[in-house]
């Protein structure tokens, strides 16, 4: 089974800026979509981001515009950039597909936003 595993995250002001990135174990390709998914404490696992195969994207409301949603299939990996970062984007940040249904849940990477 085709596992992920989650990097890039940190602390960040502000404002900042980070790029996190989804590393699968196999090919991602046969999974038409992937999403990036974050779970900030005390709140419900949200999709904030999906991609397909062919690069279309769709972002919850409060995403467009700040993040964008990327996918090399020839390298297994996903990415997620993330500008204008404030701190209500602070969570444990999950890529996996979309829906989530088939494949585990990595340790995800955590996102510190604050001064």
């Amino acid at each position: 089974q085709v596992q992920f595993v989650e990097s890039g995250g940190g602390l960040v002001q502000p404002g900042g800026s980070l790029r996190l990135s989804c590393a699968a174990s196999g090919s991602i390709t046969s999974i038409y979509a992937m999403g990036w998914y974050r779970q900030a404490p005390g709140k419900q696992r949200e999709l904030v981001a999906s991609i397909t195969t062919g690069g279309r994207t769709n972002y919850s409301d409060s995403k467009k515009g700040r993040f964008t949603i990327s996918r090399d299939n020839a390298k297994n990996t996903v990415y997620l950039q993330m500008n204008s970062l404030s701190p209500e984007d602070t969570a444990v940040y999950y890529c996996n597909s979309n829906p989530a249904w088939g494949y585990s849940w990595g340790q995800g990477t955590q996102v510190t936003v604050s001064s």
